[in-house]
């Protein structure tokens, strides 16, 4: 609420920004024990949005996609960009829906506590062409043919 109250986390043993950057390096060397820690012990590795995000608890279709992870399904398909990547889905494919298509995407160590709309972009680079017919000043003086 307003007043202050919620879980009870101590926040003392949470990591600063600065050592964030050094824990993100060390992830990829440890990727196999944070597959084996427990989510007690990972929420003081990840960034407040993303702790909150996990002590307010995972939705429905958010635990539904975590098994499908953890089955090791080949074709995994979501519209979840709001979702953490967690430890478990490293090195895992999943097709993240970006609004029009569903983009593939290969997670690697670096990506885990991101969320997966991070990694599927909603928007193209803009690749402008030349101007159109009386577009400019200038081509009041280009011949039509």
């Amino acid at each position: 609420g307003a007043s202050g109250t919620g879980s009870a986390v101590d926040t003392s043993q949470f990591v600063t920004k600065d050592q964030l950057k050094q824990i993100q390096a060390l992830i990829s060397e440890f990727q196999d024990e944070l597959k084996a820690m427990g989510i007690s012990e990972l929420l003081p590795l990840m960034t407040a949005r993303a702790r909150r995000k996990i002590v307010r608890g995972f939705s429905r279709g958010e635990e539904i996609l975590l098994t499908k992870v953890r089955e090791g399904d080949e074709k995994i398909r979501t519209h979840l960009r709001e979702m953490i990547v967690m430890p478990e889905m490293v090195g895992k494919s999943i097709e993240i829906y970006n609004g029009k298509e569903f983009m593939k995407v290969e997670f690697q160590p670096e990506s885990v506590f991101h969320y997966l709309g991070e990694f599927a972009l909603t928007r193209r680079k803009v690749a402008h062409g030349s101007a159109g017919i009386g577009a400019t000043r200038g081509s009041k003086y280009v011949p039509l043919k």
